[in-house]
């Protein structure tokens, strides 16, 4: 059986407790901090959970909001589990379509 890891992402949340409503808010906060992201790049933060995360984004994110990594991103476990079946084999890859790529007669 394969545990399926999730996580919560609680960047706005913790935002709003500290009164910074908007993005654009925390663009400064960064740049103080060493920290140079678009307003975009900020934005993405804020709304989505990130993929990837540098330290150095998160170790300013823990300052500017007074908060350690814990509070940021809550680790949990989804509730669907894989069960992982002994020696059944995987489907088999579909055909490969080959192509043909004809020149115009010039």
């Amino acid at each position: 059986m394969i545990k399926k890891m999730g996580y919560q992402w609680n960047l706005r949340r913790l935002m709003a407790e500290r009164d910074l409503f908007q993005t654009s808010d925390l663009c400064p906060l960064l740049a103080e901090r060493g920290v140079s992201l678009s307003r975009e790049q900020v934005y993405r933060l804020v709304t989505r959970p990130p993929q990837r995360l540098s330290m150095d984004v998160l170790a300013a994110l823990c300052d500017i909001l007074d908060c350690t990594p814990n509070d940021l991103i809550e680790v949990r476990a989804v509730k669907a589990s894989v069960k992982k079946a002994a020696g059944v084999s995987p489907p088999p890859a579909p055909p490969v379509r080959r192509t043909t790529i004809r020149r115009p007669h010039t």
